[in-house]
């Protein structure tokens, strides 16, 4: 499988690896079908991502992705950073084969689901469930832990 040359920078170099300390929000999203796992915590200020970071269990492509989609989001708003999808992901990294695009609807999710999180602590009004509800749809679960 041929990958460009920023999939394999993030896969190599990835940026954002870790844990945010005391993070905001978590989300965490898995493929039972392929097995990765994509848990990225949040640091919110001023209803901006201040910091965000990853740990991923899986393929190359599913460490540049989610290495992409940290740089991505890094001082978006959280409506900005909701709105980020697998397209502009996969842009991004210069493409990605059809049988690794499901990669970038995992790292979108994960996203997704860590600012569902802050929403829901947060109680924002007209926030919160329907993000983590299509985050979690056919094909994703959230559980177990096994990270980079």
């Amino acid at each position: 499988m041929n990958y460009s040359d920023t999939v394999m920078d993030h896969f190599m170099n990835p940026r954002n690896v870790g844990e945010v300390e005391r993070p905001d929000g978590i989300g965490q999203i898995g493929n039972v079908n392929c097995g990765d796992i994509m848990r990225m915590t949040i640091k919110v200020e001023g209803n901006r991502i201040a910091d965000v970071k990853f740990k991923t269990f899986g393929c190359g492509a599913a460490i540049a992705v989610s290495s992409m989609v940290t740089e991505m989001a890094n001082g978006k708003t959280l409506e900005e950073a909701v709105r980020i999808n697998r397209d502009e992901v996969a842009r991004a990294l210069g493409g990605l084969s059809e049988k690794k695009l499901h990669c970038s609807n995992l790292g979108t999710d994960a996203l997704k689901a860590a600012v569902n999180d802050y929403w829901r602590k947060k109680r924002a009004p007209g926030k919160g469930g329907a993000i983590g509800r299509r985050a979690l749809g056919s094909g994703s679960r959230i559980g177990a832990c096994a990270l980079l």
